[in-house]
């Protein structure tokens, strides 16, 4: 049973609760000064707190996807066989095709509901490969549109997040679908994935110096491996990208240093300085202007202003950048090219739910600016 089964979540709290009755009920004939019974009330306490702790641990997992296997949990990653689709690319291709499902609310024929691939991407010029899944808008497989673009986003997970939880809890796809279906945005092609590409450290989107080539997997592999396999437009401002927390930062930074190749991009609870800590190691090796470039504010103060379009949310209450992206918003704002939006709620924190409300007003936006 996977980590994230539901049975799984059911039998922990089921154990909780046959711990918690067992105690309640032993209590009382383990009351005497033996070793015997202390050893009992001890074990029985600290069996019905692990159970317990192990029930809040695997419900907080599955409502925020922090990790998608037990594998995950463990930091034990293996790469799944790969099954090259022939038929829509070339075997050896960028782009290789593991599976396929449907989107969940869209029936099951493509045409009418869409599809998800899940897939493998190979970076040519950065030498990374990494997961991802596709999802297809259903005018993708409309006979009439055979020979249609579309346009694309890129859609990035937190850190260290799982790509899955994008179409599982954030619910992208679903989500654009019924936005083009009441016609609120166009249909678009999304490419969601993690910004861990070179698991398990958290690169921030940076090409290290002497490691990973993160920013050129975003800015150049990415987008020609999924153009040279999908019908995505080839005209500028086809790309979009959006992430949330650690992929909002991403976001922000890939379309401010690369606004030929991202028209729009959409940092949802973003923080606007690449941080240094145990998960991302020495990410700059002492080079100045690597560490500059990748603190945003000092990038609109220092930089020429890109010509991209941006998007910022926040919340008055519950998250920590409220303050940095008020800052960021007034630094963009004093630009001549650089176009900013933004989201403020009232309250709202760090997690799926605040994201799950912006959503939908972010693909109405975004799509609005790209060209199919």
């Amino acid at each position: 049973m996977g980590l994230t089964s539901n049975t799984v979540l059911l039998l922990s709290v089921l154990f909780a609760l046959v711990l918690f009755v067992g105690t309640v009920w032993l209590w009382p004939r383990l009351a005497r000064r033996s070793w015997r019974a202390v050893g009992g009330r001890v074990g029985l306490l600290l069996s019905t707190q692990l159970a317990l702790f192990l029930s809040v641990g695997l419900s907080a997992n599955q409502a925020f996807g922090f990790y998608a296997s037990w594998a995950d949990l463990f930091g034990r990653e293996t790469e799944p066989g790969v099954v090259v689709d022939h038929t829509n690319g070339a075997a050896g291709g960028p782009v290789r095709v593991v599976d396929t499902r449907r989107v969940d609310g869209g029936g099951g024929r493509p045409e009418f509901g869409g599809q998800i691939q899940k897939v493998t991407l190979d970076g040519r010029t950065s030498g990374i490969a990494t997961p991802a899944f596709v999802y297809l808008p259903p005018e993708y497989f409309d006979p009439e549109n055979r020979s249609r673009t579309f346009p694309a986003a890129v859609v990035l997970t937190g850190y260290p997040g799982t790509a899955e939880a994008l179409v599982d809890k954030l619910h992208y796809p679903r989500t654009a679908r019924k936005l083009a279906e009441d016609g609120r945005m166009q249909p678009m092609i999304l490419v969601m994935l993690r910004p861990t590409v070179a698991p398990p450290r958290d690169t921030e989107c940076v090409d290290v110096p002497g490691g990973p080539q993160t920013e050129t997997f975003f800015a150049k592999d990415l987008p020609d491996a999924v153009t040279a396999h999908y019908r995505v437009g080839k005209k500028p401002g086809s790309w979009g990208i959006i992430g949330d927390s650690t992929g909002g930062y991403c976001a922000l930074k890939l379309a401010m240093h690369h606004p030929e190749v991202y028209a729009a991009g959409a940092g949802l609870s973003a923080y606007y300085k690449a941080p240094t800590d145990p998960t991302t190691g020495d990410l700059f090796h002492g080079d100045r202007t690597l560490r500059n470039e990748a603190d945003l504010h000092w990038f609109l103060k220092n930089r020429s202003a890109p010509d991209t379009s941006l998007l910022v949310t926040s919340s008055k209450a519950g998250e920590s950048n409220y303050r940095a992206t008020l800052k960021f918003i007034d630094l963009a704002k004093a630009t001549d090219r650089t176009r900013i939006s933004s989201i403020i709620l009232e309250s709202g924190g760090h997690n799926f739910n605040t994201w799950r409300r912006e959503i939908p007003p972010t693909l109405e936006w975004i799509s609005g600016r790209l060209n199919d």
